[in-house]
C-alpha cells in the first residue's frame, strides 16, 4: 500500500474516533495487517473443522426411527450403494452371482460398516436387480454423523470399491456419497470462481475509481472481511457445529460487503475532497457520515441473517454464524483499517483529471435526470416499472418445492452416473425404502403374523408401493409374496418390529413427501415411527417450509426497527420493505422459470427435477434482502441529508439519489458480476446462487433504486418522513441518525468553520 510521508494531523472540531484514526493511521494499519495475516493463520484451519451436514430436522419423526433403528436392531436406511454390473451375461449367472456375494461380505467386513446386503443375500428379490438383468445393487448402512460417514468412512471405501474384474464391473453411490461429492465440487467451484472474481473486481474497481491504490484498498477491505470472518468462525465452532458451506458464504459475501463499504467511503471521501475541502477534515466528515451509515448497513444486514437462527437446523444456522462474522470484519475493516488508510493515502485516491463539477453538486447527471423525469410522472413511470417486476417475477406463483438428489451435480460427476444408469435400469430403487420401526411393540404383537402381516398388506396397497418386507413376510398389493423372514425384522430383545416399505421410483419422482404422508395415515396396530431417507428429506422441507412465515416476519420487524432508528420515519421503512419484496420476486421467479422449469438449463448444463430445494433459496433470500436494505440505507442517508438541510421533500429525492446512485450502480455491477461467476459451477445450488442473487441486485438498482424509489416518495411528499408524535419523541431519545455538515444550498463550498461545526438538529 503506498505511504505518504505521515498521516495529517487531525482537524480541530473532529470527533475523538476521527481524531483517533488520523492521528495513529500509521500504526493502525499497520496493525490491521498484522490482524488480517494473524486472521489468515487462524482461518486456515476453520474449512477443515466445519461439519458437513445432512438434510435433516433434529428431533423429527424420522430421526426418531432412524436411532430407534440403529439401536434396536442394528441397521439402517442404506447409505452406501455400489452398482454392480455383468460384464458378460447376467447378474444371476453363477460366477457373477458368487463374485456379487464375495463383495457383499467384502464390504461388511471394512471398519466403519454397519450392515450390508445385496441381491444375492437376500433371496435375490426383483427390487434389487436391474430390468434387464444386467445390473444388482449392494447396500450398506454405514452408522454415524455425516462427519464420520463422509470425512473418515467414505473417502476410504468409494476408491477401493471402483473397480472392474473378469466379472463385474462396479461403482459407488449412496445418499452419503453422492453429497460427499457435493461439497468436493463445490469446494472446488467456489475456489475457481474467487480466483476469477478477485482479478474481476480489482479490474472493476479500478475502472470506477481509475486509481490503482483506492482499488488496492477496497479489495483489502473484503479480503479482510473474508479471514477475519473465518478466523471469528473458528471461535463459533467450540461452542455449537457450523457447516462447511458457511466458508462459500464468507467468501461470497466477504467480498461483496467488502466493496459496497469500500466504495461507500471513498466515494464520499473523494466527494468531499471535491468540495475543497482538506484531507483530514474530508476525513472527518467521512467518518462521521459514510461510517454511521456503513454501520447502519451492517447492523440491518447482520439481523436478516440472524433470523435464520429461528430455523431448528444446523445447516441454516450456519448462514447465521457465518454472516454475522463477516459483517463484524467487513464493518470493522471499513470503518476502522480504511479511514485509516485514507488518511495516508490522501489525493492519491482522487480520480485524475476528474470532471469539473456542475454548478450545484449532484444536479447534473443521468441519474438526477432520470429521478425528476420520474418524480414528474410518477404514476406512469413507476407504474410501467412495477409492471416489469412483477411479469419477472410471476413464475414464482408456480412454485414447487422438493427435495435435492444427485441432480443437483454435473453429469460428468461419478456418482450422478452411476444414479443416472439405476434410473435406466431400475424401476425401483431399494436404497430408497421408508423404515417403519415399533421400537415398544412387545412379542405378543410384533411377532403375531396375523398383526404385522395384516398391516404390511395394508402398507402394499398404497399406491406406488412396490413391495413390503417385515416379520410376517413380504406383500405386494396385499398379497404375501415370500415366506416370513422374521429373524431379520424382529429384535434379538424379542421387543421391537421394523417394516421396509419399498416405493417406485416414479412415485418417488413425481410426489416424495405426498408418499411418506399416506404412509403416515396408514393405521397402525402399534406405535410406530417412519424414518428412511424420503421421511428424513420430508420432514426437512416440512420443517423448513413451516418455518417460512416466522423468519419473513421476523427480518421485516428487525429491519424495520432499524430503519426507524436512522430515519425517525414510519413510511420510510414500510416503503423499503415493500420494495425490497418486489425486487426479491424477481430473483425468486428466476429460480422458477429456470432451474424448476428447466429454461436455459442446455446453455448451463444441469437437470431440471421440476421442484426447488428450499434451503438455497431462504438463504438466498436473507442474504438479497440484506444486500438491498444495504442499498437502501445507502440511498435513504443521503436523501434524508438533503431533506434535512432544505425542507424540500421533492428536490431532495433527485439530489440524493444522484449523490448515491452511482456508488449503488458501481458496486452492483461488480457485485453482480462476483455472484454470475459462481453460475459457472457444476452444482445447481451454486448456479442458482449465481444467477439470482446477480440478478436480484441488477434490478434492485435500477428499477427499484432508480425508478420505483423516486416514483413512490415523489407520491408521499412529506409522509415519507412521517411518524406518529409519540414515535417522533422516542427516536429523539433513541435514535441514531446524525446529519452531517450543512451545505450552503446556493451550492457553494462551506467554509471551514460551518464544515466542522454541528448541524443545529444533529444529536450530541
Amino acid at each position: 500500500m503506498p505511504a505518504s510521508h505521515g498521516p495529517p494531523a487531525p482537524p480541530p472540531g473532529a470527533s475523538r474516533p476521527a481524531r483517533l484514526l488520523i492521528g495513529r493511521a500509521r500504526w493502525i494499519v499497520t496493525a490491521g495487517l498484522a490482524l488480517m495475516i494473524l486472521a489468515g493463520a487462524v482461518g486456515a484451519g476453520t474449512i477443515d473443522a466445519l461439519s458437513l451436514n445432512r438434510f435433516e430436522a433434529p428431533g423429527s419423526e424420522s430421526m426418531a426411527a432412524r436411532h430407534a433403528l440403529a439401536r434396536t436392531h442394528s441397521t439402517g436406511a442404506p447409505n452406501l450403494a455400489l452398482l454392480v454390473t455383468a460384464r458378460t451375461g447376467t447378474v444371476d449367472r453363477p460366477r457373477v452371482a458368487d463374485a456379487g456375494k464375495a463383495l457383499t461380505r467384502e464390504l461388511a467386513a471394512r471398519p466403519g460398516v454397519g450392515d450390508a446386503w445385496s441381491y444375492w443375500t437376500r433371496g435375490n428379490p426383483a427390487t434389487l436387480r436391474s430390468d434387464d438383468a444386467r445390473h444388482a445393487l449392494v447396500l450398506a448402512w454405514i452408522p454415524g454423523d455425516a462427519d464420520r460417514v463422509r470425512r473418515d468412512i467414505l473417502p476410504a471405501l468409494a476408491p477401493h470399491f471402483t473397480r472392474t474384474d473378469a466379472e463385474v464391473t462396479v461403482r459407488v453411490g449412496g445418499g452419503d456419497e453422492v453429497f460427499r461429492q457435493v461439497m468436493q465440487q463445490a469446494r472446488q467451484d467456489f475456489l475457481r470462481a474467487e480466483a476469477i472474481v478477485l482479478p474481476m473486481v480489482l479490474l472493476l474497481l479500478w475502472a470506477v475509481y481509475r486509481r490503482l491504490a483506492a482499488a488496492l484498498v477496497t479489495v483489502g477491505v473484503g479480503l479482510f472481511a473474508v479471514l477475519g470472518s473465518l478466523a471469528l468462525l473458528r471461535g463459533v465452532i467450540a461452542f455449537t457445529e457450523i457447516s462447511t458451506f458457511a466458508s462459500n458464504i464468507a467468501l461470497v459475501m466477504g467480498i461483496g460487503l467488502g466493496v459496497d463499504y469500500g466504495l461507500f467511503v471513498i466515494f464520499r471521501f473523494r466527494e468531499e475532497l471535491r468540495r475543497g475541502a482538506p484531507v483530514p477534515d474530508a476525513l472527518a466528515r467521512t467518518v462521521r457520515g459514510a461510517g454511521r451509515t456503513v454501520i447502519f448497513s451492517g447492523i440491518t444486514v447482520a439481523a436478516s441473517l440472524l433470523v435464520l437462527l429461528a430455523f431448528p437446523f444446523p445447516f441454516l444456522a450456519s448462514f447465521a454464524y457465518a454472516g454475522v462474522a463477516v459483517v463484524l470484519a467487513a464493518v470493522l475493516g471499513a470503518t476502522v483499517l480504511l479511514p485509516a488508510a485514507l488518511a495516508l493515502l490522501g489525493h492519491r485516491v482522487e480520480r485524475r483529471n476528474p470532471p469539473p463539477p456542475p454548478a450545484r453538486a449532484g444536479t447534473a447527471g443521468l441519474w438526477h435526470r432520470t429521478a425528476a423525469r420520474v418524480m414528474r410522472r410518477p404514476l406512469l413511470l413507476g407504474g410501467t416499472a412495477l409492471g416489469i417486476v412483477l411479469i419477472l417475477g410471476a413464475p414464482f406463483l408456480g412454485v414447487r418445492f422438493g427435495l435435492p438428489d444427485d441432480r443437483v451435480l454435473n453429469s460428468s460427476a461419478p456418482v450422478r452416473q452411476v444414479y443416472d444408469q439405476i434410473r435406466t435400469s431400475f424401476t425401483v430403487e431399494e436404497a430408497d425404502a421408508l423404515q417403519i420401526v415399533a421400537p415398544e411393540a412387545t412379542a405378543g404383537t410384533a411377532a403375531d403374523p396375523a398383526t404385522t402381516g395384516a398391516y404390511a398388506a395394508r402398507l402394499s396397497r398404497v399406491e406406488g408401493i412396490v413391495r413390503v418386507d417385515s416379520a410376517a413376510g413380504s406383500y405386494t398389493r396385499g398379497r404375501p409374496v415370500t415366506a416370513p423372514i422374521g429373524a431379520r425384522h424382529t429384535a434379538p430383545s424379542g421387543t421391537g418390529t421394523w417394516l421396509s416399505v419399498v416405493p417406485a421410483s416414479q412415485r418417488l419422482d413425481a410426489d416424495a413427501v405426498g408418499l411418506v404422508r399416506q404412509i403416515r395415515s396408514v393405521p397402525a396396530p402399534y406405535t410406530v415411527q417412519v424414518g428412511g431417507y424420503p421421511a428424513e428429506l420430508a420432514d426437512y422441507r416440512d420443517g423448513v417450509t413451516a418455518r417460512l412465515p416466522l423468519v419473513a416476519a421476523l427480518i421485516v420487524a428487525v429491519t424495520f426497527v432499524v430503519l426507524f432508528l436512522m430515519t425517525g420515519s414510519l413510511i420510510a421503512p414500510l416503503k423499503a420493505t415493500v420494495l425490497n419484496m418486489l425486487s426479491l420476486s424477481v430473483m425468486f421467479g428466476a429460480l422458477v422459470w429456470v432451474f424448476q422449469d428447466g429454461n436455459l438449463s442446455g446453455l448451463l448444463g444441469f437437470t431440471p427435477t421440476g421442484t426447488i430445494e428450499p434451503s438455497i433459496p431462504i438463504l438466498m433470500f436473507c442474504i438479497a434482502y440484506g444486500l438491498s436494505m444495504d442499498y437502501e440505507v445507502f440511498l435513504l442517508s443521503r436523501i434524508k441529508e438533503e431533506y434535512d438541510r432544505t425542507g424540500d421533500p421533492a428536490g431532495s429525492v433527485p439530489l440524493g439519489i444522484a449523490r448515491s446512485a452511482p456508488l449503488v450502480t458501481a458496486a452492483a455491477l461488480i457485485l453482480a458480476a462476483s455472484f454470475a461467476a459462481y453460475a459457472t459451477g457444476r452444482v445447481v445450488f451454486l448456479q442458482q446462487l449465481g444467477i439470482g442473487m446477480a440478478l436480484a441486485v441488477i434490478v434492485d438498482a435500477t428499477l427499484i433504486r432508480g425508478v420505483l424509489v423516486p416514483a413512490f416518495m415523489s407520491l408521499a411528499g412529506h409522509a415519507n418522513w412521517w411518524a406518529p408524535a409519540p414515535l417522533r419523541r422516542l427516536h429523539r431519545r433513541i435514535g441514531l441518525t446524525e446529519s452531517p455538515p450543512p451545505v450552503d444550498h446556493t451550492g457553494s463550498v462551506p467554509t471551514a468553520d460551518t464544515a466542522t461545526s454541528p448541524p443545529q438538529n444533529a444529536r450530541t
